[in-house]
């Protein structure tokens, strides 16, 4: 199997950019599965909600309607970061998601982000979703979400593993140095594949820049990284995976991760 990452630099507040963007990068790749960074169709500083409001789509969206035509015509699984709002019971709920869009239209998936960082708590809803895996039978691969921050918390890849994740994508937009010491970590604790994507650039508000830092990877699941990106460029790389070695948690003769785990001790 072959999943591709995209890490790019998307442009703050410029929806039809970005929309463009992503379509032509699906347009172009041939790859079973393709990831993009954590809000990628908005730019992510983001100051208050009223500026996520205006740049918040639905997920019945005309631009989702269309990564789907992609992604059925292509036989390839989309996900992607971006702004959503919902309307319940007259109130807007505002969610930093992530779209997982299967060839199949009734797998489609929206997670939205369990843990907020830095000033996302001023402008975003907190998730509501939890932590699911999805599976897709043609190509009997499972799936599981989590966005940027939730790296931090070791709960969230290990609830998306004990789900039977084969590969977990991370969609993000990550400004520190601290996360490349962890996110091998959890593929390693987990057994799974872990495919980061980040983006790059900067994005100034008055008088703060927040700069992304790229490094964008996929860990085996002994944790290796099979590719390397740049911590500064745009960049695009496919990379061949046998996700059906995720399955196997044994790493000797007697011992199994899953199977030593003593939970009446946690």
């Amino acid at each position: 199997m072959n999943i591709t990452i995209i890490q790019n630099e998307p442009k703050l507040f410029n929806q039809k950019f970005n929309f463009e963007s992503i379509l032509s990068s699906v347009e172009h790749s041939s790859s079973d599965i393709i990831v993009f960074p954590e809000l990628s169709t908005s730019g992510y500083f983001f100051q208050n909600r009223n500026e996520v409001a205006e740049n918040a789509i639905s997920k019945e969206n005309a631009f989702f309607d269309k990564l789907q035509t992609l992604s059925t015509s292509k036989n390839q699984t989309i996900c992607l970061g971006f702004p959503e709002f919902e309307i319940v019971n007259g109130i807007t709920k505002l969610y930093n998601s992530a779209a997982l869009i299967f060839p199949n239209p009734q797998l489609k998936y929206i997670y939205r982000k369990t843990h907020l960082f830095y000033k996302e708590r001023y402008c975003f809803d907190e998730g509501d979703t939890g932590f699911n895996v999805i599976y897709d039978k043609d190509k009997n691969i499972n799936i599981g979400l989590m966005i940027c921050y939730d790296w931090r918390f070791p709960e969230a890849a290990r609830t998306l593993a004990l789900k039977g994740a084969d590969i977990i994508l991370c969609p993000s937009n990550l400004v520190t140095e601290l996360w490349t010491k962890v996110m091998p970590a959890r593929a390693i604790e987990n057994k799974v594949f872990l495919a980061l994507a980040n983006r790059v650039g900067s994005e100034t508000i008055d008088t703060e820049t927040l700069t992304f830092n790229g490094k964008s990877a996929f860990y085996d699941t002994n944790g290796n990284v099979l590719t390397s990106f740049s911590d500064e460029k745009t960049e695009v790389q496919e990379i061949e995976f046998n996700h059906l070695k995720s399955r196997n948690k044994k790493f000797n003769s007697i011992n199994d991760i899953f199977e030593d785990r003593r939970v009446n001790w946690y």
